[in-house]
């Protein structure tokens, strides 16, 4: 079941779509920003210590008014015709794509890195945010759904095997940050010090990994 944020909550979920900082159109980075994506090792004031997934020990530290936004469990159903999903996929030879994982915005989200673009989770993966138009029930019920996605620039076939990660966002603050962790971060400014500077953190509610 999703969890439903309260009207605070809603409101500061806003700020997510002006700063664009989740899955904006990632085709180019600045020089000077990297994604994070890894396990929070300490917490302390404004710096995390976080090791990468690559194995680095990088030091955080939080910009003044960071949104801080829990990742928390969703399903299939909670998928409706008109909701705005990002689905990070693999391409098929027939030009549809295979999900790896499904993200649901909520509401105060919806147009957040609309499109379909290159992503980094695996190689040659991709990242599409758009709205569902249609979703039908594959042959097999191991094989899951599939999403009928339509986006400004064009259309998308995207299949959702029954097993794929799904989520959802609610805004949170910094007092649930916690070694142990799982955290991602869009968005990391390096600093001449070799710190990074982070405007926003997404982590795992209850032991999730998020998916991105």
């Amino acid at each position: 079941m999703t969890c439903s944020p309260s009207t605070a909550s809603v409101t500061r979920l806003m700020q997510i779509v002006g700063s664009a900082l989740l899955f904006a159109a990632p085709l180019t980075f600045a020089q000077d920003t990297v994604r994070v994506r890894g396990t929070i090792e300490q917490v302390e004031g404004q710096t995390v210590v976080v090791k990468s997934r690559e194995g680095a020990e990088l030091k955080i530290v939080l910009a003044d008014n960071a949104l801080i936004v829990a990742v928390v469990k969703a399903s299939i159903s909670d998928i409706k015709s008109g909701s705005f999903v990002g689905v990070t996929g693999m391409p098929q030879a027939d030009g549809s794509q295979r999900a790896i994982e499904v993200h649901i915005f909520p509401e105060a989200m919806r147009g957040t890195g609309e499109g379909h673009y290159p992503w980094d989770l695996r190689p040659q993966s991709t990242m599409t945010n758009a709205s569902v138009v249609h979703i039908e029930q594959t042959v097999t019920e191991v094989d899951g759904r599939v999403l009928s996605m339509k986006y400004k620039d064009g259309e998308k076939k995207i299949i959702v095997p029954a097993n794929v990660p799904i989520v959802t966002y609610v805004a949170s603050d910094k007092s649930e940050l916690k070694p142990g962790m799982q955290i991602f971060i869009g968005a990391a400014k390096k600093l001449p010090d070799g710190t990074l500077q982070a405007p926003r953190i997404n982590f795992g509610k209850d032991g999730l990994t998020p998916p991105m």
